[in-house]
C-alpha cells in the first residue's frame, strides 16, 4: 500500500502564541530563519508524501503566498474556513481536495513528529485500522491527549487533555482509511473538534483505533516556552 497524500490543519489562532508570533499563522512561524511547516513538509517529502492539502484559515494568505501550488516536488492545495470551524470541520473541507480511496495521512500543522511511514502502514495493515495514531511518551502532564491501549495495540479509550506521566499520548500524526468517513453524522460546514467531537463519536461506533509508539523527535509549538526548543531540535 502506498500513501502520498497528507492533509495539514493548519487554520488555528495559536492565540497561546501570540506573545511571541503576533501576526502569523502558527505553522508559519520561524525557526532558524524558515517557517516551522517547512521542516515538517520536508519530513513527509522524504517518507514519500506527494500531495498536502492545508486545512487553513487564520492568515491563510501567509501561507498561500509563501508556499503556492508547489513545495520541493509536491502539490499543495488548500482549504480554506470562511468562518473558524474547528480542527474537525477544517478536517471535512480539506477530505473533499482528496480524490481516490486510498488511505492518507492526517498531521497537525503546529507539531513536528518523526513518526515513519512505513512503519505506520505495516501497523495499518496489520489490525485492518480505520485510523492509527502515532504515539509518544508522555514528559508533561495534562496537556496532550492520553490514550489507552490493549496490548495488542489497539486503542480503547481516548481522554482528551488528561496525559499522565509514564504513559502515551496522541502525536497529532495519523493514517486514516477513508472509509471512517461515510456515514458520518457531520458535514463540511459543522464546527466540530476532531479530537472532542469525531474521535469520540467514531469510537463509540466500533470504528477500528491503534496507536504505534515511536521515541523520535517530537515538538510542539503551541506555547512559547516549546517553540523555543524548536531551533535546537530541528535546525541542524
Amino acid at each position: 500500500m502506498k500513501v502520498t497524500s497528507a492533509i495539514i490543519l493548519a487554520g488555528g489562532l495559536g492565540t497561546r502564541l501570540r506573545s511571541v508570533v503576533p501576526d502569523l499563522p502558527k505553522p508559519m512561524a520561524p525557526v532558524g530563519g524558515r517557517p516551522f511547516l517547512e521542516y515538517q513538509l520536508d519530513y513527509w517529502i522524504d517518507q514519500g508524501i506527494k500531495h498536502f492539502i492545508f486545512s487553513v484559515g487564520f492568515r491563510y494568505d501567509v501561507i498561500v503566498d509563501h508556499f503556492g501550488s508547489s513545495y520541493n516536488g509536491a502539490k499543495l492545495d488548500y482549504a480554506v474556513e470562511k468562518e473558524p470551524l474547528g480542527t474537525g470541520g477544517g478536517f471535512l473541507l480539506a477530505v473533499k481536495n482528496l480524490g481516490g480511496d486510498a488511505p492518507f495521512l492526517l498531521l497537525n500543522g503546529d507539531t513536528y513528529f518523526e513518526a515513519s511511514l512505513r512503519t505506520l502502514i505495516k501497523f495499518f495493515l496489520v489490525n485492518d485500522a480505520d485510523w492509527c495514531f502515532s504515539l509518544f511518551p508522555v514528559n508533561e502532564k495534562d496537556r496532550y491527549m492520553g490514550v489507552d491501549i490493549s496490548q495488542g495495540g489497539r486503542i480503547i479509550s481516548l481522554q482528551s487533555s488528561a496525559a499522565q506521566l509514564g504513559g502515551l499520548a496522541n502525536g497529532g500524526v495519523y493514517l486514516v482509511h477513508p472509509r471512517t468517513l461515510s456515514g458520518g453524522r457531520y458535514n463540511s460546514k459543522d464546527k466540530v473538534s476532531l479530537e472532542n467531537d469525531i474521535f469520540p463519536v467514531a469510537l463509540a461506533k466500533g470504528q477500528r483505533f491503534f496507536g504505534v509508539e515511536f521515541s523520535s523527535v517530537f515538538i510542539d509549538i503551541g506555547v512559547p516556552s516549546d517553540y523555543s526548543r524548536a531551533e535546537r531540535l530541528l535546525v541542524p
